[in-house]
């Protein structure tokens, strides 16, 4: 008989903390990652911790993971990582390779090449309040390249991925 691994129980309390401020806080908030658009960074089924109050005195940066609704369904969000800010120009080539502002883009986010720029297959120059935004998983993520999300304004912006803390082993912050 295999023995299971003891979770310590401050850790176990914490959680469980975390979850029941998430439900009842305007500061925080509890989503779960459906699909596998942000794989490996975040995989179907994971719980998290939402940041609401994370843009109150700044805005999104460069490699932030963001949450915003989807505009054509209620009650459905989007978790994305934010590759264009406000007033850049963005440009994914037909070799995948993204150029911000004339510039290859060096990150190491994106799980495979890029197979189809989208709307971004020509350049896109982001509005004074807009954010482009891709999945981790490149070729299997619904995401600004598409004309259903398309550019992300700084309004709908729910708030900014803080920590894994459901699967226990996957449990951590995010950059």
């Amino acid at each position: 008989m295999k023995r299971r691994k003891r979770i310590p129980g401050g850790i176990f309390a914490l959680v469980i903390a975390l979850a029941i401020l998430a439900r009842t806080s305007l500061v925080i908030t509890h989503t779960t990652v459906y699909g596998n658009s942000m794989q490996p960074t975040m995989e179907d089924g994971d719980h998290l911790i939402i940041n609401r109050l994370s843009y109150l005195n700044g805005k999104p940066e460069r490699f932030d993971i963001v949450i915003f609704p989807y505009q054509y369904k209620s009650d459905t969000y989007y978790i994305k990582r934010v590759i264009g800010l406000p007033g850049e120009r963005i440009r994914i080539n037909e070799d995948g390779i993204i150029y911000v502002n004339g510039n290859i883009l060096i990150e190491h986010y994106g799980n495979a090449a890029i197979m189809d720029g989208g709307l971004a297959s020509k350049e896109i120059i982001l509005a004074e309040d807009e954010y482009f935004v891709l999945g981790d998983n490149r070729n299997d993520s619904t995401d600004s390249r598409d004309p259903e999300v398309a550019n992300i304004k700084e309004g709908d912006i729910v708030g900014k991925a803080w920590a894994c803390i459901w699967p226990f082993e996957r449990w951590g912050t995010f950059q």
